[in-house]
């Protein structure tokens, strides 16, 4: 059975639409900026397609060569953030403002994760500089109020 012309017009748009959006516009590629930090751009893609067609019929059904079709796609590339990697921290960076409380908190996680690995980590090492003061038989003084 042959393939019907709206198949063809269909699998070309889509062929289309395939060649202009790849995960290269939707992470776009890395930018190395003069003092080493990486930028990655982050993208939302949305698409729409559509498509018709119609054989006209008629009281002789001689010839069936008649059709009727069209088919049509749009796209929108809107950029949504960039992640940056500078001296081994990865931060994103959002460029639509937040929506709702919901959008800030999530938008939030990174840093809050950053800020707790640092407050664990300076913790961690003023509890060694305790017990290495204690096991040389020094004096012990708490400086530091996180120790």
């Amino acid at each position: 059975m042959s393939e019907h012309p709206i198949e063809g017009m269909m699998d070309t748009t889509l062929e289309k639409i395939r060649q202009m959006v790849d995960v290269n516009t939707v992470v776009g590629d890395p930018i190395t900026a003069p003092d080493g930090t990486v930028i990655l751009p982050v993208s939302k893609i949305s698409y729409g397609f559509a498509s018709g067609g119609s054989d006209f019929p008629s009281k002789q059904q001689t010839d069936k060569s008649f059709f009727g079709g069209g088919a049509g796609a749009g796209v929108t590339v809107t950029p949504l953030a960039f992640l940056t990697i500078s001296n081994g921290n990865v931060h994103l960076l959002q460029i639509d403002p937040y929506n709702s409380s919901a959008d800030r908190i999530i938008g939030m996680i990174p840093e809050v994760a950053d800020k707790i690995n640092d407050f664990l980590g300076a913790r961690k090492s003023g509890r060694a500089e305790k017990k290495e003061a204690k096991e040389n038989g020094g004096d012990v003084t708490l400086d530091d109020p996180q120790v």
